[in-house]
Formats: C-alpha cells, structure tokens, sequence
C-alpha cells in the first residue's frame, strides 16, 4: 500500500512522499527467447480474437466458418452421389475463396500491429529483452501461422470427407499434400504483404482499406489483362502477366510445379522455366516484406 510521508515546511504546503510499494524481483528471468514465444502465441490467438472481448471473435470466426462450409458441402454432395472424385481440387480451393482470404489478412494484419503503433507501446517492446527482429518474427510468424490455420481448415474437411467417401486414398493424400504446401506459401505472400502495408499506418481503419485495396486491384487488373491477351491470341503473355498478383503468383507456382489446374484464361499455365521465375519472384516478395518490416521497425523502435 502506499504510504505517505508529510514534510515539514510552510503552513499550507502539501508536499508529501508517496512509498508505493516497489519492491526488487528475485524471481526467474526467463529471457528473450521465452518473451518471443509469447509474443507469438498472444499475437495468434489475437488473429482470432481469442482473449479479447465478443466483438473482436465475430469477424475472425464467421470467416473461418465462411471457409470451411463450403468444404462441408462439397463432402456431403459427393458422399450423397457416390462421386469418384472431389467438385473441386485441393489446390484450387483457396484461389476460389481468395475473397474471404484477402478479407481476413485486410482485417488482422492491421490488428496485430497497428494498436502498438498507436499507442507507441513498441519502443517499451524493445526497452528489454526483445529486440527489433524478435518483434518482427514473431508478428510474422503468427499472421502467418493464422492465416494457414484458415486456409489448411477447409483442406482438412475435404481430406476426412473424401476418405469417408471412399476415395483413392493415394490420390487424395498427395492432392492433401499439395494442398498444404500451396497455402503454406500464401500464407506465408499474404502475410507479408498485409503486415508491411498495415505497418505504414497507426490508423487501423487505414491499414484494413489499404491491404483490401492492394490485394483486390492488383488481382483485378491483372485477370483483365489475361483476358485481354487471350481474347487477343496472345497466350503466351498470360504467363507473365500473372507475376504481378499475390493471388495469380500462388496460382503459377502451384500450376507449375504442384500439378494443380491453372485458373489463367485458356488454363494457360506458366512451364517449368517460367515456374522458377515464379518461385524466385514469390521467395523475393517473402524475403522484401521481411526486409521492410525490420526497416519499419528498427525506425519505430529509436
């Protein structure tokens, strides 16, 4: 309890000494490494709104649910008709649902840092033991693991779905697998991409506008200009065209080199050759966005 101690003076003077309690901590210091680990974890279970009030869950949840419904209906359709395949590849679930994807990182990335930056609490982050790339990995690292918890979800459900209809069990595994190597590296693209443009700005409504804007237009213009080029014969500049997209770049290297069909016009698909160049391009845009976060932040925390 604090304790006040009056000093003698003038007559009137209310000068006092307040002993508020502090005392030395004696306990375990568990250092930097466990004090990232928390930042991890707290900052996933913010991606859902675990931990916070009823408001902050409905947004997160309604659109995992929104992602896996549909899985569920497809299971039941083809359950009920006794197909011999799935309505829908497990590498195309995700560009089909890339909508409700662009909405969850438009609406978590700016979650996860943009209060520290409103209420300039990061420089306290770095004061002890965190440093600037501890923060930065581990927002990364939890956007990143969030967002592959709402796009592997649905796979799951296509996966137990299509093994309790009796599917080719060997087919479905490896479509499981390359399901789950294609949203692990969205996931990691999209993530990166939200958290650098949610950074820019301590105004949240910002950030959710901004990341929206960038994701919606770019996969926009760029499906318009395919469909030029294919309307105009042009198939060979849909490839590259396609580089130009977080969305269509997923779509390439997935085409490329996990067999999946190609959602360009005419299902033109980048070749192999031009698949490395897809990888290069999304392995860069993964490494920048890194690089940018840790510019931003060592900024932020002087």
């Amino acid at each position: 309890m604090a304790v006040e101690h009056p000093l003698a003076g003038a007559p009137g003077d209310q000068t006092r000494i307040h002993n508020i309690g502090y005392r030395h901590y004696d306990g375990p210091r568990l250092g930097r490494s466990y004090a990232t680990r928390s930042l991890y974890s707290q900052s996933l279970r913010g991606a859902y709104g675990l931990g916070r009030s009823i408001k902050s869950k409905v947004l997160p949840m309604l659109l995992f649910v929104v992602m896996c419904v549909p899985a569920a209906i497809m299971v039941a359709v083809a359950v009920a008709t006794k197909a011999k395949d799935l309505p829908v590849d497990y590498t195309r679930y995700a560009i089909i649902m890339q909508a409700v994807i662009s909405l969850y990182v438009a609406s978590q990335a700016p979650q996860s840092v943009s209060r520290d930056l409103r209420f300039k609490t990061v420089p306290l982050y770095f004061s002890r033991p965190i440093e600037t790339a501890d923060y930065v990995r581990a927002k990364f690292a939890a956007l990143a693991s969030a967002m592959f918890i709402l796009t592997a979800a649905p796979l799951i459900v296509l996966y137990v779905g299509a093994l309790l209809a009796k599917l080719d069990f060997a087919d479905q595994t490896e479509g499981f697998g390359q399901g789950l190597v294609s949203v692990a590296l969205l996931s990691l693209l999209f993530a990166g991409i939200g958290l650098v443009i949610a950074s820019v700005t301590p105004r949240r409504g910002f950030g959710i506008a901004a990341v929206i804007a960038v994701l919606t237009i770019s996969y926009g213009a760029v499906s318009t200009l395919q469909a030029i080029a294919d309307a105009q014969n042009s198939s060979a500049a849909i490839p590259w065209i396609g580089l130009f997209s977080p969305v269509t770049l997923i779509d390439g290297v997935q085409s490329a080199f996990l067999g999946a069909k190609s959602a360009f016009p005419g299902e033109v698909g980048p070749s192999s050759g031009q698949g490395v160049v897809y990888v290069l391009v999304l392995l860069g845009l993964i490494a920048a966005s890194y690089g940018l976060l840790m510019r931003r932040y060592r900024k932020v925390g002087l």
